[in-house]
């Protein structure tokens, strides 16, 4: 093999390696979704108005935010429900307020009857963010709220 052929071979495969190489990095940029300032409160209700239990969070993602799914439990359950299961519980409304950032807002009404059934004390809040890309980021402990009566 002349060396010639032997320096363009070395050459090429250096230049394909780097092409190869730089198409990982630009793949590996894309971003799982952050679910960031999660706040949860319990509202109870009172003979004038119903209460709420409610979840806000900023969720953003470079693809954008498609959805937010919420689902509140009593810690003394023991729920502690699991990524796949989020996928079937309640959405927030969410909102844009930039291209890859969304304010996700939870909220479920509490009667006084909903009330007497609640298990007073801490709840957890659990969150399924899914981003437009399809990216999910599960946070099993977002927030917790003491709930009363």
């Amino acid at each position: 093999m002349s060396k010639r052929v032997l320096v363009s071979s070395v050459i090429g495969a250096v230049a394909l390696g780097a092409i190869a190489v730089g198409g990982f990095a630009m793949a590996s940029t894309a971003t799982r979704p952050t679910v960031e300032n999660g706040s949860a409160g319990y509202v109870a209700p009172s003979r004038q108005s119903a209460g709420k239990l409610s979840y806000t969070a900023d969720v953003s993602d470079d693809s954008g935010v498609r959805e937010l799914r919420v689902i509140a439990w009593p810690v003394s359950s023991e729920l502690d429900p699991t990524e796949s299961e989020l996928r079937y519980v309640d959405r927030a409304k969410c909102r844009s307020i930039s291209e890859e950032t969304s304010r996700c807002t939870y909220t479920l009404k509490v009667t006084q009857r909903d009330a007497a059934d609640l298990t007073e004390g801490p709840w957890q809040v659990s969150v399924l963010a899914t981003a437009k890309d399809g990216d999910t980021k599960f946070v099993p402990h977002a927030a917790t709220v003491d709930v009363t009566r």
